[in-house]
């Protein structure tokens, strides 16, 4: 089922990651360090500088040990 919201995905990208690292325990740096991506890197995604590539999203997914879907899902919500 498709839902509709008034902010877009790259608007809700940056809380819902900051909320999954927060939830998971995890720092910047410490996320950064999992994913193999700079802190500043992380730091300016959670801030909406940035969009990550499909390729630091896998890294970031696999740092967080979540899944593509359970992210999206995040989204969507």
């Amino acid at each position: 089922m498709y839902v509709q919201t008034s902010r877009s995905i790259v608007d809700r990208f940056p809380h819902v990651l900051r909320k999954v690292r927060i939830e998971k325990g995890l720092s910047q740096e410490e996320l950064a360090d999992l994913a193999d991506l700079d802190r500043t890197y992380i730091s300016q995604i959670e801030r909406g500088l940035k969009s990550p590539s499909l390729r630091s999203l896998e890294k970031i997914i696999n740092g967080l040990e979540v899944s593509l879907s359970e992210l999206l899902k995040r989204l969507e919500g």
